[in-house]
């Protein structure tokens, strides 16, 4: 069997920043991808996204996204930009080759994948992060609906949706980027729990992500002020003017769906054809099920991207694992060093 210092587990975002950090400890890491190529999840996004940091700030460590800084680049900028970053890396990057388990033991962890291959490692990185298991939530009378039900992860663009009426869940920037576009050939509407609260992308002339990194809460731990608060939509102005004109509009969440009707809040009942989940995803990390490292709700169990339950563990690119900016291209690199070094001291 070979043995390995270190294996990091998907060649996405945070998996390449991972194996940069493990280059600059002089480490030559093993990468295990189920893909055919580098890129993570940036495949599979729909056609027209388009990220909400400009070019300078959606960089991996040690090499700056080309072109214009301030574009703000699409999702095909980003993948191409992840597969040349890819391949100047001094890493042993494998696709093709999905960890379907992952073994804990005195010695360190057996990886097996799909295909029977076996590597054990002295530590482990998982980087699968928190966008490849769509989420569906739970929704009265869900299982009974009879139109469309489709999760964001399987959209692509508004070509079929053509006539529809359509009702967007969930008001993130994906879900009010979607509905607008949407809006240009259906009816739609965005349903969400809370009010959508724009933030002016470029306050006083300077994107808003110069403002988080020289303000320090680009690394702050935000997560109970962005749950509790209400939904932060960075818009340079489009998207208010959209959702000005009435379609699409947003709405307090349905109540219930049954057949093909949707109740509103005020007990209004309409027909819809299309129900788009724009509800985030969870992290896929079944491989680690024997091992200890997840709760029971299959949520890891760390500090800081450091297992609290399995020695030798870590995670890079969950959802505010350290901070506000933890799960984006720009935070990735940050919390890769600290895990690595944290990994390093231990054992």
């Amino acid at each position: 069997m070979e043995h390995v210092p270190l294996a990091i587990i998907g060649a996405g975002q945070a998996g390449l920043a991972t194996a940069h950090a493990a280059n600059h400890n002089g480490v030559h890491p093993v990468v295990l991808e189920a893909a055919e190529h580098p890129g993570g999840s940036w495949p599979d996004y729909y056609d027209s996204l388009t990220l909400f940091s400009p070019a300078r700030f959606s960089g991996l460590p040690g090499r700056a996204m080309p072109g214009d800084p301030d574009r703000y680049p699409l999702r095909d900028e980003v993948l191409d930009y992840l597969r040349d970053y890819a391949s100047h890396l001094d890493a042993d990057i494998r696709c093709g080759h999905r960890v379907e388990r992952v073994e804990h033991t005195p010695k360190g962890f057996v990886l097996t994948t799909g295909d029977g291959v076996a590597v054990r490692a002295r530590t482990v990185v998982a980087a699968t992060g928190g966008f490849t298991r769509p989420h569906t939530p739970s929704l009265l009378g869900l299982d009974t609906f009879s139109g469309q039900v489709l999760h964001t992860a399987a959209y692509r663009s508004p070509d079929s949706f053509s006539g529809q009426r359509v009702i967007v869940v969930g008001g993130g920037n994906s879900g009010v980027q979607i509905a607008a576009e949407l809006a240009e050939v259906a009816q739609v509407s965005l349903a969400t729990r809370k009010p959508v609260a724009w933030a002016n992308q470029r306050p006083l002339g300077r994107d808003i992500h110069w403002w988080f990194v020289r303000s320090g809460l680009d690394s702050a731990p935000l997560r109970r002020i962005w749950q509790n608060g209400p939904t932060l939509v960075n818009d340079d102005g489009r998207y208010r003017a959209a959702f000005a004109t009435g379609n699409p509009d947003r709405r307090d969440m349905f109540t219930h769906l049954d057949g093909d009707k949707v109740t509103w809040s005020d007990g209004a009942v309409e027909t819809i054809d299309t129900l788009l989940l724009a509800t985030g995803y969870r992290p896929a990390l079944d491989y680690l099920a024997t091992t200890g490292a997840l709760d029971d709700q299959g949520q890891p169990l760390h500090h800081g991207g450091l297992s609290t339950t399995v020695p030798g563990l870590g995670y890079v690119g969950l959802e505010f694992q350290r901070s506000f900016s933890s799960a984006t291209l720009r935070g990735v690199g940050r919390d890769a060093r600290h895990v690595l070094r944290r990994l390093q001291r231990r054992r």
